[in-house]
């Protein structure tokens, strides 16, 4: 080590968030915070001081917050990022000789021996910043120095350890010999709001139109977003709008071969019309799109599309780059499988063909196409089998470009997959919620999510269903179980989704048994739904969309801390602010056949409410009200009423009838 380094004397570990020693960044949206701790200390007895430095990507210059001290040589500090795109933090640490000289200073005075050196000393050190000082500044610590080379037999020395001017001066200007700085310099990506909180709606535009039997269009999508924002989502994402091919063409549930007038699969992307630039011409025409995009944000609304990077026999690409796809032995061309199952109607691309740069530019260029059309959300089809790289290079260009672009990654695979392709800058993922039942794996996965590192890069999106899922609770559970389901993804998860309108409506019939296939899947067919229907949940969704909007305990996932229940077959959690002004408590009946009860314990403490103050409960689904006192109160839930309470804590301030909301 050169000698130079060697003066170099502090040591700076531990820092955290930190991914993968710096090699991705983590995640925030616009408005957050990025609280900063590390390990930051020295040899001997010298005092330390540590700075967080942060800056905007192509900011010049560091702006700098001071690491506040905590226990064992760990120190915290934090920055706000208010601008979408990406931001830089790193740690830097160095051996403060004025903050040395000064806590000696006080431990002598204490013990009551002679600092007249003592304060020489200070007054050197203090002079020498001074020098380096400017305008009022100058002054002031050259009136310090002066003040301890010349005390006055009255002078008070003890002020000169406790002056926080004093401090903050030279703290400004004193120069930081051989500071060390951390060796990562790491990384933000900020993305706009709708990255933290939004909710899904999924519909097939085909199945749109009010008419039976007639192929809906985007203008039958346009006329249902009233019916859609009434429910209070603000993503509509459709499946592939693209032509479908015919040749091997699946037919009604999943058939091998389709007959007469089986419309195929969406996924079976590309035909003579073109392919994934181009529009399915039973929908309408791009004018028709556009309109569709800009009407959904007059409703509140953004337009998401599924990108599937995958081809019909069809395809114009299997013609015009037939060195993108896999061929067999035999001369075809290698289908998807994932055995036993079969997707001829589907070619995969070969990611390791020679001409792979020019696969990658047109693929990225697919999103750039639909990016121009306005939108700004895709939801991307199996990125899990697409490699690695492509996706960093892929989704970092696009996000360089449109940095307020977000992606949804639907990737039901392993864990370490689903964590990597995060990193690799999907905004959100998919999860395992679908999969997940018994208040033990609830609690259990919820708490994977948001108390490990995976909460700086992952960020969940909850579905109850989709058209590839159809879980067995929904097959068996009935109407209490849609409810129930519905009122965990809403309240476990800031983003969440359904598929619809089957999930308002009910659709609870398999393919066959054991199957999570829908029976007469809208993946293979066009339906007519009657979204007047009286036994619809539109309502009830509304209710709890309309719950989630209106409370910023629900918008984030930091506040989430689940209660004590002692009934199995209920859950129970808060949902608060980070400062506590506000404080939902969440109940769910997990039974989808019987009423519970159950004794449940909210921490009172935690909550800082004393053991003898009454407290209210205002239901925010039903709109009833609870006066409850102490730790245990007793709910009792029917699932065939309603499954779930969201109640909203409220304190007593003076009066039986005076309450206020929590802080």
């Amino acid at each position: 080590m050169a000698a130079s380094d060697g003066r170099k004397r502090v040591v700076i570990e531990g820092v955290k968030p930190e991914i993968d020693a710096g090699r991705f960044p983590i995640k925030r949206v616009v408005g957050e915070t990025v609280a900063v701790e590390a390990d930051v200390f020295t040899d001997g007895h010298d005092v330390v001081a540590a700075v967080l430095l942060h800056r905007r990507e192509g900011q010049i210059t560091w702006d700098e917050t001071p690491m506040t001290p905590l226990v064992n040589d760990r120190w915290r500090a934090e920055f706000p990022v208010l601008a979408v795109g990406r931001y830089q933090y790193t740690v830097r640490g160095w051996v403060d000789r004025f903050l040395t000289w000064r806590r000696d200073l006080g431990k002598r005075l204490k013990a009551g021996q002679n600092v007249d050196l003592d304060l020489l000393i200070g007054a050197e050190l203090i002079e020498q910043v001074a020098a380096e000082a400017r305008g009022g500044d100058q002054t002031q610590l050259r009136q310090w120095a002066h003040r301890l080379r010349r005390p006055a037999p009255d002078d008070s020395l003890e002020s000169v350890c406790d002056d926080a001017n004093l401090g903050q001066l030279m703290h400004r200007w004193s120069p930081r010999h051989f500071a060390t700085t951390y060796h990562h310099e790491l990384t933000v990506t900020v993305d706009r709001e709708r990255a933290r909180f939004s909710t899904w709606y999924e519909c097939f535009p085909r199945s749109a139109s009010e008419q039976p039997g007639r192929h809906g269009t985007f203008q039958d999508v346009e006329a249902r977003l009233p019916y859609i924002a009434s429910m209070g989502f603000d993503v509509l994402y459709l499946p592939p709008i693209h032509p479908i091919g015919r040749a091997f063409r699946k037919g009604r549930n999943n058939a091998v071969e389709a007959k007469p007038g089986d419309v195929g699969s969406p996924w079976g992307i590309g035909a003579a019309e073109g392919g994934h630039k181009a529009i399915h011409p039973q929908l309408g025409t791009l004018n028709d799109f556009r309109r569709l995009v800009e009407a959904a944000k007059s409703h509140g609304m953004e337009i998401a599309l599924d990108v599937a990077f995958q081809c019909s026999p069809d395809h114009p690409y299997v013609k015009e780059h037939p060195e993108w796809f896999r061929r067999r032995p035999d001369g075809t061309i290698q289908y998807a499988e994932n055995p036993p199952k079969k997707y001829q109607d589907i070619y995969p691309f070969d990611f390791e063909t020679e001409n792979w740069r020019g696969l990658w530019d047109e693929l990225k260029s697919v999103f750039v196409y639909w990016i121009e059309q306005g939108v700004r959300i895709f939801r991307v089809d199996n990125p899990h089998t697409k490699p690695f790289p492509f996706w960093e290079w892929c989704l970092g260009e696009l996000k360089r470009d449109w940095p307020d672009v977000l992606f949804l990654s639907e990737a039901f695979t392993r864990p370490k997959i689903m964590h990597r392709l995060a990193k690799l800058g999907f905004t959100q993922s998919y999860t395992y919620f679908a999969w997940r039942n018994t208040k033990h794996e609830l609690t259990e996965y919820a708490n994977d999510l948001y108390r490990t590192e995976a909460s700086e890069f992952f960020r969940p999106n909850f579905w109850p269903n989709t058209p590839d899922i159809l879980p067995e609770h929904l097959q068996v559970g009935g109407r209490p179980a849609f409810m129930s389901r519905l009122v965990l993804a809403a309240t476990l998860s800031t983003n969440y989704g359904i598929y619809g309108p089957p999930y308002e409506h009910g659709w609870s019939a398999p393919r066959e048994h054991g199957s999570e296939e829908y029976l007469n899947s809208e993946k293979y067919e066009v339906h007519h739904h009657d979204i007047r229907r009286t036994d619809s949940l539109k309502d009830f969704i509304a209710r709890v969309n309309g719950v989630r909007r209106a409370h910023r305990a629900l918008q984030t996932n930091e506040g989430l801390e689940f209660c004590t229940i002692n009934n199995g077959e209920m859950i129970a959690y808060l949902r608060t602010t980070a400062d506590r002004s506000e404080v939902l408590l969440v109940v769910v009946n997990l039974d989808f056949r019987n009423t519970q009860s159950a004794w449940l314990e909210v921490p009172l403490h935690q909550l800082g409410m004393a053991e003898d103050q009454p407290y209210e409960l205002h239901d925010l689904l039903s709109d009833a009200r609870y006066l409850w006192h102490g730790r245990w109160n007793y709910v009792e839930l029917n699932p065939y009423h309603c499954p779930a309470h969201i109640f909203r804590v409220r304190r007593r301030v003076h009066t039986e009838q005076d309450f206020e909301p929590y802080a």
